[in-house]
């Protein structure tokens, strides 16, 4: 029995307090003047400096940490006070777990009191032996004083235990859904308020998933290699870093089990309540076995695993709520079944089985810790990324290059932005002080550099990135920074570019480095926009040049020059474009399809404006000289050689457009009338009056004939009129050569209209194909008309019948032709299947409607029929063309 009695010098207090105030008042003055001045205040002064100002004054720790305000608390009873504080060697950021043993003076038996700090340095000692990163890193042992333990931790956020309570408080009232407990809630719920250290922390999925991974994987190094049991799996025991991960600690009521078989259960002593509730696990989260059968083993952890579970998906609030009572608990285990059944909707689905199973009464039908880490729940991307990164200084730096490079990477859009500053960056900051996975880290580095705003870019990343920036990096460094530049420079101001990014960009020109240069070459390209013309012109420019004349045989790097050129060609001036850039492109040689393609775009751009002055000259002359070879080449795909077909298409137009133009003004300087004497026909508007049997000017020279004219010329005299005026002088230089010059002054415009010739047989060519024995002239139609087009004609096209003709029939074309035979009679010229050409005269049609009357005398040749044939002749060329001269 405790009897409340007043500790010594508290009787003499209570006589003061039964003083008058005038009694008081004389007895202060009493002890005043009987005490000298000087005393007195050394008194005053001497008592406030034994004083500490703070609790941890008097600690050792204070001489190597600066610690700061308290931030959370922790513990069993919440006992741990969690300081914010800084390294004084290196200003490394932890925290200082705090313990001023005046807490315990409550229980008032010195040995309860030394009980409970002797579990609290025994904790610490153990949780620094259990090296593991999903344990609570501790980073200065503890330190012990009269007053308080303390020591130092990685830096520590939070307790669950403080987030939870923040959101438990910030429920109370009518919970909508299913009831958070099977315990008989109270008709008018307590005001409870919000604990001073609960801490405001909304979670994330990823966060919920990630964090119980990391939990099962502590209970696993627990169970399997240290072969411990924690016994209070709870909230208190529970540490969020500053980075977002979940470490387990609170080791204080560890209990060693059988290393051959650690699934046997050992004895254990419950909770009671003759033990101070500091000295014993949280009961809310204690295993049934625990408590009514005084066993556990490592599934009795797993229980409680469950129970935290559960915890967090209820808004903080425990499935038993025991309130430190052996016989509540026992109530409410009885109902337990039934408040997991209706907290299940709030738990994720690919959790819900595996947390039925942990809260099973019976410890074997619960999953393992190692079984746990296996269920669908767990598998995700983003989490395997920072499961990995976690572990990162444990790995070799060909781990991390593969890491930082593609997993990373790659996982980076599952992961919420939230992590991306508050866990991946500090490892990533800190990597990149490393040169030896700088290029690797690199990677996920500017992939948030693109996604970071302009105020994330400048406070967090920018302080970080100016120190890779100038410092000296590997070639792989260099080359992954100059290839992403683009990506920096969008987020960097003017004067932060001018001062820390182009300067690394102009030196690496003078790089010795292929590798270097090319990804130079590549940062201009995508950074021409952005650097102003000055710089391309004066420096950027001759690097270039610079760098094709080291590496012109070096087709990737010939390559990357195209671009460049191609990318810079709107900032150059004309003469730097005719002087630099045309000559540089002349001297390229064409191997590779890439290369080739390169080329012709630059060409192509050069081809669009003609402010770059490419002239017809260069382009006849030296460009498309180049690049016809390259029409054959086989290496071209079809998309390829359409766009090399496309310039040099372009290139011939443009030529074609100017040399005609230049042609015709050549044509008007020519004096008349021989500048009008070719093309007399075309302008000529009256009717032409045409002699009978004499055609003005007709000249008909020698060409080169076809087979079926020479077997014609063999057979005939050579000598007769008409033999002689079919073929020509066999003498002339330009042989059977039709040529008309000045033949027709007064022809008009309209009559040049090409129309086909019809041919009417004359009635004494009735031996002829496709003459009739009848009356009348029958109409033949020649072979370019169509079939339904027929026109008749007046011109008997037969030769005089007083001469003897035979048919021959050359390839292409039908041929008469005089024969040296007689005996036949009549004869017609038959059909021919060849275009007429440019040099006949007007039209069957216009002649017939204009002189019809005119033409109907008889000549020489005439048969007494009035036939207006003048003259015809013929020919064929190389090919099988038959040219028509008609006229009337």
């Amino acid at each position: 029995m405790f009897v409340n009695t007043p500790p010594p010098g508290r009787q003499h207090f209570a006589r003061y307090d039964s003083l008058d105030e005038k009694a008081k008042s004389g007895l202060f003055s009493k002890i005043i003047d009987g005490m000298p001045a000087s005393t007195m205040f050394s008194k005053f002064k001497g008592g406030s400096a034994n004083i500490p100002q703070n609790p941890w004054d008097t600690n050792p720790i204070c001489q190597q940490f600066e610690i700061g305000k308290q931030s959370a608390s922790a513990g069993p009873e919440m006992v741990w006070k969690i300081h914010d504080a800084m390294k004084k060697s290196d200003g490394r950021e932890c925290s200082v777990f705090l313990f001023e043993k005046k807490i315990a003076e409550k229980l008032h038996k010195p040995r309860r009191k030394e009980t409970v700090t002797e579990l609290l340095r025994a904790s610490i000692k153990q949780l620094e032996r259990s090296r593991h990163p999903k344990m609570l890193t501790v980073i200065h042992p503890v330190e012990e004083c009269a007053d308080t333990l303390a020591f130092a931790t990685e830096p520590v956020y939070a307790s669950l235990a403080n987030i939870l309570a923040y959101q438990e408080v910030g429920t109370i009232g009518p919970v909508a859904g299913p009831p958070s407990t099977g315990a008989s809630q109270p008709s008018h719920p307590p005001i409870i308020t919000r604990p001073y250290h609960a801490k405001e922390y909304n979670f994330l999925d990823i966060e919920f998933k990630y964090g119980l991974l990391q939990l099962t994987e502590a209970l696993t190094y627990l169970h399997y290699t240290g072969h411990m049991i924690h016994r209070n799996i709870c909230p208190a025991s529970i540490f969020v870093t500053k980075k977002g991960t979940w470490k387990l600690g609170g080791l204080e009521y560890i209990e060693r089990v059988n290393e051959t078989d650690v699934a046997n259960s050992i004895t254990c002593q419950p909770w009671s309540s003759r033990i101070s509730k500091m000295a014993q696990p949280n009961l809310d989260f204690t295993a049934p076995e625990t408590q009514t059968q005084s066993t556990c083993s490592i599934m009795s952890d797993m229980f409680s695993m469950g129970m935290v579970i559960c915890a967090i998906f209820n808004r903080g609030r425990p499935l038993i709520q025991a309130n430190n009572s052996s016989s509540s608990y026992v109530k409410q285990l009885d109902t337990l079944e039934t408040a997991v059944h209706n907290i299940l909707p709030r738990i994720p689905v690919p959790l819900q089985e595996a947390t039925t199973r942990l809260l099973s009464k019976d410890p074997t039908a619960r999953p393992t810790s190692q079984l746990l880490q296996l269920i669908k729940y767990f598998i995700d991307p983003g989490v395997n990324a920072l499961k990995f990164l976690d572990v990162i200084n444990m790995k070799d730096p060909t781990q991390k290059a593969h890491f930082y490079k593609i997993t990373l990477r790659e996982a980076l859009p599952y992961i919420p932005r939230k992590l991306w500053w508050q866990h991946i960056w500090p490892s990533l900051s800190n990597e990149m002080k490393s040169a030896e996975v700088l290029a690797a880290v690199l990677q996920p580095v500017l992939a948030i550099v693109q996604d970071a705003t302009h105020q994330e870019y400048e406070t967090i990343i920018l302080p970080a990135l100016r120190g890779v920036l100038s410092a000296p990096k590997s070639i792989q460094a260099t080359v992954t920074l100059l290839e992403n530049l683009h990506i920096v420079l969008e987020k960097s101001v003017t004067e932060e570019m001018r001062l820390d990014i182009l300067p690394l960009l102009f030196t690496s020109f003078d790089s010795n480095t292929i590798q270097v240069q090319g990804a130079a070459l590549v940062a201009i390209a995508n950074v021409h926009e952005i650097i102003d013309e000055a710089s391309l012109r004066v420096t950027v420019l001759p690097k270039i040049k610079a760098v094709y004349e080291k590496n012109a045989l070096d087709s990737k790097i010939v390559g990357n020059v195209m671009t460049c050129i191609e990318r810079i060609l709107d900032k150059l001036d004309r003469q730097q474009v005719l002087d630099d850039i045309l000559p540089l492109l002349a001297d390229v040689r064409l191997t590779e399809p890439d290369l080739v393609l390169r080329i012709v775009n630059v060409y192509r751009k050069l081809l669009s404006d003609r402010k770059y002055g490419l002239s017809i000259q260069v382009m006849a002359t030296h460009i498309m000289p180049s690049l016809m070879p390259q029409t054959v080449n086989p290496a071209l795909n079809l998309e390829q050689y359409l766009v090399l077909h496309e310039v040099l298409q372009e290139m011939l137009d443009q030529i074609d457009r100017h040399q005609r133009n230049k042609l015709k003004l050549d044509n008007l300087s020519i004096p008349s009338p021989e500048r009008h004497r070719p093309l007399r026909h075309q302008y000529s508007q009256d009717n032409m009056h045409v002699p009978p049997f004499n055609i003005p000017n007709l000249r008909i020279d020698q060409r080169k004939t076809s087979s079926a004219e020479d077997m014609a010329r063999k057979n005939s005299t050579g000598s007769g009129m008409l033999g002689g005026w079919w073929f020509g002088s066999p003498s002339s230089p330009d042989s059977n050569f039709l040529r008309v010059a000045n033949a027709f002054p007064n022809r008009r415009l309209s009559d040049n209209t090409l129309m086909t010739p019809k041919i009417r047989i004359a009635p004494s060519c009735a031996s002829s194909p496709g003459g009739t024995p009848g009356g009348g002239l029958p109409t033949r139609r020649h072979s370019s008309i169509g079939p339904q087009e027929r026109r008749g004609s007046a011109i008997n096209l037969s030769p005089p019948t007083t001469y003897g003709f035979t048919t021959r029939l050359g390839t292409g074309s039908s041929l008469s032709v005089p024969s040296s035979t007689s005996g036949f009679v009549g004869g017609s010229m038959p059909n021919t299947s060849s275009s007429v050409p440019f040099l006949l005269t007007s039209s069957m049609q216009s002649i017939r409607s204009r002189r019809t009357s005119a033409c109907m005398s008889s000549g020489p040749f005439g048969s007494g029929s009035g036939s207006i044939l003048q003259q015809l002749g013929s020919g064929m060329n190389g090919n099988g063309g038959v040219y028509w001269i008609i006229d009337c």
